[in-house]
């Protein structure tokens, strides 16, 4: 009797996970991705704009498609008149009351204007970047001043992330199978293994991957992944650090603060100290829905 309790309060257990874990994606999130992955893709392809810079900016700037200018206009980037607009307008009230915005028949003919509108000289900078390079992309709209939101790069790398938008920057829109992961072969690579904050880690090489790290060290991925709280493919960077043991609760001394960046999450912050996310959110108080902000002062033990 007492084990079939507990095998019940297992499976209850697992089921309050399992719908806790799916609430923290929001459903009118998840559609936007799966009604526009594909325009965005495309869009990458005609003028290089990551896929997924592109849907983020999308989400954030038109609350999922569901904002007063994106349903008035089609508007889904939050692009203004400017002196050189010929189409559509519609104002809206933004960082002043009754602002020009642009105007559109279609919501493709927003994303194609939003592409060809990066393509300015103010912009230039950021198509030296790989196309791969979210977080790069993510800094530069910011520093260009695409925004006033001081926590921009910071939003839609969150974004980019809890979705895994990333995954569309290879151009395909169909995940790998298990099947076909098994399949690839990962060259033999040397790693140098480094101790710092009392952990061991490795630094990723150009073209990296957790499996990749993960076979040639004699890990399992999923390991690796779940040491460094990483959902599945998620894309490493060249220089990026890679715990091969679990992080710690808090920064060792004297790192008591760190100073928000541009282009920072909680998870690279977390990366930075060798510290948990879970404990980084619970020693500031954040709930998992805060996005660091350019100046914040987050605390570390």
């Amino acid at each position: 009797m007492k084990l079939t309790i507990r095998i019940f309060c297992l499976l209850f257990f697992i089921a309050t996970f399992a719908e806790a874990a799916t609430q923290r994606k929001i459903p009118s999130y998840e559609k936007y991705i799966k009604t526009y992955s594909t325009l965005a893709v495309e869009q990458q392809r005609q003028h290089r704009i990551p896929a997924s810079i592109t849907l983020a900016q999308g989400l954030l700037e038109s609350g999922a498609g569901q904002s007063d200018l994106a349903r008035r206009s089609n508007n889904h980037f939050g692009i203004k008149c400017h002196s050189d607009w010929r189409g559509g307008r519609v104002y809206h009230d933004d960082d002043l009351r009754g602002e020009c915005f642009r105007k559109y028949k279609r919501v493709e003919d927003s994303y194609e204007d939003h592409s060809k509108f990066l393509k300015r000289s103010r912009y230039e900078s950021l198509f030296r970047l790989k196309i791969t390079d979210y977080k790069g992309w993510a800094r530069g709209l910011q520093k260009c001043g695409y925004a006033t939101d001081r926590a921009y790069a910071n939003k839609l790398i969150k974004v980019i992330e809890d979705y895994e938008l990333y995954r569309y920057d290879s151009g395909k829109i169909q995940k790998t199978t298990h099947q076909e992961k098994k399949k690839q072969k990962y060259p033999s690579v040397n790693y140098t293994i480094y101790r710092t904050f009392g952990l061991l880690y490795v630094y990723a090489k150009e073209n990296d991957s957790f499996d990749q790290i993960a076979r040639n060290l004699d890990f399992s991925v999923r390991e690796l992944k779940k040491y460094n709280e990483v959902p599945e493919d998620f894309p490493l960077q060249k220089g990026d650090i890679v715990y091969l043991e679990k992080k710690k609760k808090k920064a060792d001394k004297p790192n008591y603060d760190h100073v928000v960046q541009i282009g920072e999450s909680m998870h690279s912050i977390a990366q930075k100290y060798g510290i948990q996310i879970k404990s980084l959110y619970k020693m500031n108080k954040k709930d998992k829905d805060y996005v660091p902000e350019e100046g914040d002062v987050l605390k570390l033990r």
